[in-house]
């Protein structure tokens, strides 16, 4: 089997740039929205019913988690963070037609120097594979109206993409190859 066509590896760390700021404003979005706000519970009682101890025991609580699914999904945090998994998806399905991928190659590309070396692909597809997963994750457990969920796997998935965009640290190429090393991924076995 032939080794695929290598890319170039600014590409990559272009679109980790965009999709950097797009995570960090989805995990603002998620820390100042539905999935971190707490409420005051009701308590129920009149002032001629005697006070217990258990009166006060909810104290404050999370209003994600007594909020309609309605609410949890149209929340603009999920709205964001959906939209992202959008495009991690589009980047693994047709790389070749994903939005950041054909503005790298029609607009910067052509402005900078040729790459003195190009790069596999299947490393920088399958981080987006882990990015997809990470928000993902969130995006499921915003649903089930688990509190900080959203804006954790967001914050999760803007520091790989940091990483990457800042200093080309690409978390998912580096899972990616210690599991083609164990032998998991990436490879063709021959009989």
């Amino acid at each position: 089997m032939s080794s695929p066509a290598g890319i170039d590896p600014r590409g990559p760390r272009f679109a980790a740039t965009i999709t950097a700021v797009l995570l960090l404003i989805a995990t603002f979005l998620g820390l100042t929205g539905l999935a971190t706000a707490r409420g005051v519970a009701t308590f129920g009682w009149f002032a001629y019913q005697p006070l217990s101890d258990s009166t006060f025991t909810s104290g404050s609580q999370w209003v994600i988690a007594d909020a309609p699914l309605s609410d949890r999904a149209l929340d603009p945090a999920f709205l964001l963070t959906a939209v992202i998994a959008l495009l991690f998806l589009w980047s693994i399905l047709s790389p070749a037609t994903a939005p950041w991928g054909v503005l790298f190659r029609r607009a910067i590309r052509p402005r900078l120097a040729p790459p003195t070396e190009l790069e596999d692909p299947r490393p920088p597809r399958f981080a987006q594979g882990v990015g997809l997963f990470v928000v993902t994750i969130g995006l499921v457990l915003q649903l089930a109206g688990v509190p900080w969920a959203l804006p954790i796997s967001t914050a999760a998935a803007f520091i790989a993409a940091f990483l990457n965009a800042a200093i080309g640290l690409c978390l998912g190429c580096q899972l990616y190859l210690l599991l083609q090393r164990a032998g998991l991924l990436g490879r063709t076995r021959t009989a």
